[in-house]
């Protein structure tokens, strides 16, 4: 669809966003389903600016990013209960001037893991403490997992830790024993820095679910290495297509198609 003087501009904020699949997947979405829309991402260092821009410009609604998911709360007219509870925004709808901020990243994170095991009473490590770490938190604890959050920062890990009602371990005392599901919330790995692992390889275990939220590259250096330990695991690409189903959802009404989007972002990350 060509673009014309009724097409509805949408978003995504964040810094950075030049590795970003959103704009591919909105759009073959936005013609798939016929919506006169178009998705373009924008690398900003300022969210609430970047939130004046979508008032000035009639934005419809934009995806944030890092690392803006928690500082967005400022600049916003209303929250979601759920994403307020979980203290971040990815997603922001537009209604008539007033911007009103959403969290599918919860259910996104939470929605892949379900289909392999259930996560009542398993242990689950969440590296990270930022706006997605909450996010895959608040899911954990929502479906009765006991969440450790492993962090560097221990005031910001032990303040997350208590808001899901989990325990807390400093980064440099993490091995991953006794745990079910590692998840990385963090960036480690992610374009450019495709070497980097927040995991050390003897911390994997074979009877371990390793789940990395980072999609480019789709194979990061952490699932790679607990492929090779035996583990069974979960890409970032499948949390971040299911968010975007349900942000997909709050931003024009209609269920877009799941099941040829994951080969389409796969050709063109090979073809990157």
């Amino acid at each position: 669809m060509i673009p014309d003087t009724a097409t509805d501009l949408y978003a995504v904020f964040g810094n950075p966003v030049a590795h970003s699949m959103g704009p591919l997947m909105h759009n073959t979405w936005f013609n798939t389903c016929r919506v006169n829309a178009v998705y373009m991402a924008f690398g900003i260092d300022d969210i609430r600016q970047g939130m004046a821009a979508m008032r000035t410009l009639n934005i419809k609604g934009a995806s944030i990013t890092i690392p803006f998911k928690e500082k967005i709360l400022d600049y916003l007219d209303g929250v979601d209960p759920v994403a307020g509870e979980i203290g971040a925004v990815n997603t922001v709808v537009n209604r008539n001037g007033e911007l009103w901020g959403y969290n599918t990243d919860c259910a996104g994170a939470v929605d892949p893991l379900k289909q392999i095991i259930s996560l009542s009473g398993k242990t689950v490590y969440i590296l990270g403490a930022g706006g997605a770490a909450r996010a895959v938190a608040f899911g954990i604890a929502r479906e009765k997992g006991r969440v450790v959050i492993v962090n560097r920062n221990e005031k910001r890990g032990n303040a997350l830790a208590d808001h899901v009602k989990g325990s807390f371990v400093p980064w440099e005392e993490f091995t991953g024993t006794h745990g079910d599901i590692i998840i990385n919330t963090t960036p480690l790995g992610m374009v450019p820095a495709i070497h980097l692992s927040p995991v050390k390889g003897t911390a994997l275990h074979m009877d371990t679910i390793v789940m990395d939220i980072v999609y480019n590259p789709l194979d990061t250096r952490l699932l790679c290495d607990a492929r090779a330990a035996g583990c069974k695991t979960v890409d970032g690409l499948s949390m971040f297509i299911h968010q975007g189903v349900r942000q997909f959802c709050l931003f024009t009404g209609e269920e877009p198609p799941l099941e040829l989007m994951r080969n389409t972002i796969i050709e063109a990350l090979v073809h990157q």
